[in-house]
């Protein structure tokens, strides 16, 4: 069972994964004393078994991770795999020991956004879990607008969808009437239309709801019917 220190109203979730319990409790208390809700873990394992008991309920509360790289049984890299195998998508910071500098180098290639050497100030901790959070909170608005835009294309009939092809590849409407062989007039028509369902009122916009979505153009000199 992890030690939960998270108390209604507090925003900003740290959570804690070290074999050392002196260590936990500085950290714990240490985080707390910048506004931080703390979870603390003995254990990788047991950070990863209070993420699957919270499955069912929508996952852990979203926060920082700060693991610690050497640890019995799974140590932090191995607990990366298993955060990224599973879907775990919350930032973390490394905590690593004088030496350890190329196993926090796998960590930060692993997804890490910081990694912190010991012995280690408070004020760099703090510093590094508050841009891994900012970073988190960047990453996981990224994927909702991904996710939205994704939808919105989703609804696209699939000559609309060749009609965004071909405003993604740069193409005026006639160009793209003579690939579709189709009139100009029906180009707009369907212009206006994919426009209407991506909720997008100019053509950059449109663009840019295609590009988070990950929808892509043609190759060049491709053309779709």
């Amino acid at each position: 069972m992890p030690d939960d220190d998270a108390g209604p109203g507090r925003r900003r979730v740290a959570h804690v994964v070290d074999d050392d319990a002196a260590v936990r409790r500085s950290l714990a208390l240490l985080l707390r004393s910048a506004g931080f809700s703390v979870r603390a873990y003995e254990s990788g394992e047991a950070f990863l078994e209070a993420a699957e008991a919270a499955a069912p309920d929508g996952g852990l509360p979203f926060g920082c991770v700060l693991l610690d790289l050497r640890m019995p049984g799974l140590d932090g890299l191995a607990v990366q795999r298993e955060m990224a195998a599973r879907g775990l998508g919350l930032p973390v910071v490394v905590v690593t020991a004088h030496g350890d500098v190329p196993l926090a180098v796998q960590a930060m290639r692993a997804g890490a956004s910081d990694f912190i050497e010991k012995p280690y100030g408070g004020d760099a901790i703090i510093q590094a879990a508050e841009a891994a959070l900012a970073r988190g909170d960047e990453d996981r608005a990224r994927a909702r607008e991904a996710a939205e835009a994704a939808a919105r294309v989703a609804a696209l009939t699939p000559r609309e969808a060749d009609v965004l092809r071909g405003l993604l590849a740069g193409r005026q409407n006639k160009v793209i009437a003579r690939d579709l062989g189709i009139s100009p007039r029906t180009v707009e028509i369907h212009r206006a239309n994919l426009m209407d369902k991506l909720g997008v009122r100019s053509l950059s916009e449109a663009l840019r709801t295609a590009l988070a979505a990950g929808f892509a153009p043609p190759p060049l000199g491709e053309k779709h019917s």
